[in-house]
This record gives structure tokens, C-alpha cells and sequence, in this order.
């Protein structure tokens, strides 16, 4: 952890350690209902009913085309079957984006500019949300974007980092996507959702047996960007990192099982790759323009600590098919590796368990069984538990060759 002790010593402040918006229990949210979307001529109209007038950002974005509206936190009550595109716009969702702001994005197939942007209060007390957008030449739309640049989100409230004396290993749990990223979505069922019942149900069993701190990267349906996911791991200074997703293929509905994933610059097969990609784009989801980098500020002992963190998360990660594989279904292929960007801290060990694939009729069942659900916890846990006591046996052999 001297990485991140180096940066505390310095002054500088990562996204972890900045003062956060303390989020709102989602019943005192202003609930959106209601959407309709039409177009008339050149232009296209998105609005909203809300259950009380809030204050309303939008502006357009580039790489994709979209325009982002910006909003305090808002449960979004939308019927999944509401008509989605019109005109030019081919599709929009919507989610909460940090503590306290929700976010609706509106992807363009054509150029556009916004019109409107307001909330009018109407009879009651209630609000409308318009949202009007122009069809424009590319210049002037790039011209519009090229007038704003929004900062990214900063992570959403922990709990407090490792106390002195804590003895207890620290173990962060990231439930993938969530807000206004939904992950894979099959059949109304989102990916977001499934994870997180699981993270949630992980941390319960971990934290009963009272040897572990147990940390959330998320613990309700909010959106953290894959760097701050990656910062909570470093500034929690955890003993493991594990990152939960549940992927789904279009195209080949009869893969199923489960997989671990470790980090490498060259994956180990196209399916990787292609995996490791549409999870780092994960940012580009929410309206975020950012790049994977990371901050070197140790030089050769950042290389070393890489070195180390490989070699246990190896072990750990065979731990884990191995105990998966006693009790679910797992990929013909269960272990593999691509340069996934949530597993890139230097200094936490990190996997990433893809526990099925939505896509599979079959395996879209398991997901949403807390039959299934247990059993998988208490191998996942099980393997924990083996790694640790692997490490505390090794420590003490060490401690009587010393002797």
C-alpha cells in the first residue's frame, strides 16, 4: 500500500478521499413517470412527468453522438414497454449517476441540438420535463459540443478506511454497472440487479463469520466509473478485490457457465477480449469521457507490487474455479485473462467472476434463483477463505523456520 501512502503524503486527493454527497434513501427521490417521446418536422420531444419540479442540466456529447440531462437523484418509474426512439433519436435511458444527480441519456443517429430544456411546475406541484432537440448540419453540432466539458463523477460514500490496528483482512465486493448503466439486459432483467443481489448476499456471509471488513463499490442501484471502483480497492487497502458480472451473447444463446477472469495486457482468447472491451466502455455508458490511466508514483516498487499481485491473484483465482466448479456450472474455458480495466490496481489482488451468461435461457433462471445464488456465495466465500488460510499458514511456517 506505500503507492497510496505516497500519494496521502504528498497532498494529492483521489477520487476515494474527496468529501461525497451522502445519498438519500431513494423514497424521498422525485419519481418520473410517464415518458413519452414524439417527433414533428425536424425535432424531437422527450418529456417526463415528475412528481415535483427539480432543476434540469443538458448538453450534447460527442464519440458517440448523445445528449446528456443531468437531474437530482430520481426513481425512474418508465413502463419497460414505453416507446424508446423517434426521428433521429434511436434510443435513451436513464439511471442515477452519483449520490445525489440521476442522469437521462439520449443516443443520436443524426446530429442534434437542444432546443428545450425544462422543468415546468403544473397543476398540483407536479413536473414536466421537456426535452426538445433540433436536427443540425455536424458543424454545428460539434460546435455546440465543443462549448462544454463536464468533470466525471467521484465515487459514491464507503465505509471509513482501514482503521490502526484493524486485523481483520479487507476484501472489496464491486457489483458491475448500475444507474443509468444497465449492464446486459435480457427479458427486462438487467445485469446491474443480478450482481448486486449477489455482492449483497457475498458480504452478509463473509462478514458472519467475522474475520473480514467487507467493502461495497456499490451497495444500491447508483453508477460508479471503473476508476473510482478501482481507487476504492487501493484506498480501502484491500486484501482481494472481486469484481461481479454476468455477461450476455446475442448471437450464441447456448453458452452457459461460469467464469474467473484475471488481468493480462493480451487475453487469452477473441471471447476475452471481446468481454474485456464492452466492460471497459462501461464509463462511455454513463456520458463519460475518460481513459484508463493510472497514477505511477512509486516507479520500480509499483513494478514489483505488480509482480506480487500476479502471482496471488493466480492463486486465488484457481482457488476459485476450483470451488465454483464443485458447486455450479462453469465455461468450458473457466479461467481466463484480458486487460480489464476495474482489475488494474498494482497492488490488490483482483478477479472478475462472471457468473453466467443472461443471453442463456438457462443460466438467466440460475441468476435469478437464491437457491442458485447460495450455493455460488458459499463457494465463492469458501475460496476466500482457503486463500487466506493458505496465507496465514505460510506466515506461520515462516515464523518457526524462524525460530
Amino acid at each position: 500500500m506505500l503507492a497510496v501512502a505516497c500519494l496521502l503524503a504528498t497532498g494529492f486527493s483521489p477520487a476515494w478521499a474527496e468529501t461525497k454527497a451522502e445519498p438519500r434513501p431513494q423514497s424521498e427521490y422525485p419519481v418520473a413517470t410517464d415518458a413519452r417521446i414524439e417527433q414533428n418536422g425536424e425535432t424531437v420531444s422527450l418529456s417526463m412527468m415528475l412528481s415535483s419540479a427539480v432543476a434540469v442540466d443538458a448538453w450534447v456529447q460527442v464519440s458517440p453522438d448523445r445528449v446528456i440531462v443531468e437531474l437530482p437523484s430520481t426513481n425512474f418509474q418508465i413502463r419497460p414497454s414505453v416507446k424508446r426512439s423517434a426521428g433521429f433519436v434511436s434510443g435513451y435511458r436513464y439511471g442515477l449517476f452519483t449520490a445525489d444527480k440521476a442522469r437521462i441519456i439520449i443516443d443520436l443517429s443524426h446530429p442534434a441540438v437542444i432546443a428545450k430544456a425544462e422543468v415546468k411546475t403544473v397543476r398540483g406541484g407536479f413536473g414536466e420535463l421537456t426535452i426538445e432537440l433540433k436536427k443540425v448540419a455536424r458543424a454545428e453540432f460539434l460546435a455546440e459540443a465543443d462549448k462544454v466539458r463536464r468533470p466525471g463523477p467521484v465515487a459514491p460514500a464507503t465505509a471509513p478506511a482501514k482503521a490502526a490496528g484493524e486485523t481483520r483482512r479487507t476484501i472489496v465486493i464491486d457489483p458491475g454497472h448500475g444507474g443509468i448503466d444497465p449492464g446486459a439486459t435480457v427479458a427486462a432483467i438487467a445485469e446491474k440487479v443480478v450482481v448486486l443481489a449477489f455482492g449483497k448476499a457475498l458480504k452478509e456471509q463473509l462478514e458472519a463469520s467475522g474475520r473480514y471488513r467487507v467493502v461495497m463499490t456499490r451497495d444500491d442501484d447508483r453508477f460508479v466509473s471503473l476508476g473510482d471502483r478501482v481507487q476504492i480497492g487501493r484506498g480501502e487497502q484491500a486484501d482481494l478485490f472481486v469484481s461481479i458480472h454476468a455477461d450476455s451473447l446475442t448471437q450464441a444463446q447456448e453458452v452457459r457457465g461460469a467464469t474467473v477472469y484475471t488481468r493480462s495486457e493480451r487475453a487469452t482468447d477473441a471471447e476475452a477480449a471481446r468481454l474485456a472491451a464492452k466492460e471497459n466502455e462501461a464509463d462511455a455508458a454513463a456520458g463519460l469521457e475518460t481513459s484508463e490511466e493510472l497514477q505511477d508514483v512509486a516507479g520500480i516498487l509499483q513494478d514489483l507490487a505488480r509482480r506480487e499481485t500476479r502471482t496471488f491473484t493466480g492463486v486465488f483465482a484457481r482457488n476459485l474455479v476450483e470451488k465454483l466448479g464443485g458447486s455450479i456450472k462453469m465455461h468450458k474455458v473457466p479461467l481466463r485473462s484480458a486487460r480489464f480495466w476495474v482489475l488494474s490496481a498494482p497492488d490488490v489482488p483482483s478477479v472478475l467472476i462472471e457468473l453466467g451468461y443472461m443471453s442463456s435461457p438457462k443460466d438467466a433462471e440460475l441468476l435469478n434463483s437464491p437457491e442458485w445464488r447460495g450455493k455460488a456465495v458459499t463457494a465463492v466465500s469458501s475460496a476466500i477463505e482457503d486463500y487466506f488460510a493458505r496465507e496465514r499458514a505460510s506466515v506461520g511456517k515462516a515464523a518457526e523456520n524462524r525460530n
